[in-house]
């Protein structure tokens, strides 16, 4: 375990955290999907919460990315806000209520992306020193041919950001070729983390059906002396901040 491992701690409550991390067409959001349907099934109380989905920074990322006017200090910052806001909203709440939380991405992805685009490793571990640690991280290994076969399967075209164009990885601002310089970094710094952070990894490879067996297993584990419960108070908590944000 390394030093900088240490930095986040094992939470003390009574929930559970499970997350999935991957670049863009991994297909670890419909992996989670899936499982927050069979743990509702099971009689778990379950929460869930998506990256950058925070109220507090949604307006301000989009305008920014319609604008393609975000660096990536601000692009590092935005996303750190969206988490902490989450975190104290929407994460740390239901896990002390002893519900099971699911994060489609977590702080990995942040590590990932920013370091990619030129933010110091150190700077950005530090930045989210707050964070909870996961029980179990999730981490679907995805060729880049796979991906992008995904995306460009599921919908009209690769996005901006995404491909990281911004940071001008291809000279002839080929979209395609940005995507796979960019995506194929990322998948660099996700196999620093997979000892760093102990992240277990998925062959996203595998059929749909084989991969969320995987995941049931290994979460079904995680779960032992959890009780299947249904949580009032936190509920009533949670729809006390959503009005608060109308």
């Amino acid at each position: 375990m390394s030093a900088r491992m240490k930095m986040y701690g094992k939470h003390r409550f009574p929930g559970r955290l499970f997350i999935v991390e991957g670049i863009d067409g991994s297909g670890k959001s419909t992996q989670l999907s899936l499982l927050h349907k069979w743990l509702e099934s099971e009689g778990y109380v379950v929460s869930s919460s998506e990256w950058n989905s925070s109220p507090l920074v949604q307006d301000v990322t989009r305008r920014g990315k319609k604008k393609k006017m975000l660096t990536p200090m601000t692009f590092s910052l935005i996303h750190a806000t969206d988490f902490a806001d989450r975190t104290e909203h929407y994460i740390i709440p239901p896990l002390k209520a002893g519900a099971v939380v699911l994060a489609d991405r977590y702080i990995y992805t942040a590590f990932a992306r920013d370091v990619v685009r030129g933010v110091h490793p150190d700077w950005v571990r530090g930045l989210y020193g707050f964070a909870v640690k996961p029980t179990v991280a999730f981490y679907f290994r995805t060729p880049l041919d796979v991906a992008m076969k995904r995306i460009l399967g599921g919908r009209d075209a690769i996005k901006f950001y995404e491909a990281g164009m911004d940071l001008k990885l291809s000279k002839d601002d080929d979209i395609e070729e940005s995507f796979r310089i960019f995506q194929g970094r990322i998948v660099e710094e996700y196999e620093k983390m997979v000892d760093e952070f102990g992240l277990v990894v998925i062959d996203a490879t595998l059929s749909i059906e084989e991969q969320q067996a995987q995941m049931r297993k290994i979460v079904t584990e995680a779960l032992t002396g959890t009780k299947k419960t249904r949580i009032r108070r936190w509920l009533d908590l949670a729809s006390l901040a959503k009005g608060s944000r109308e």
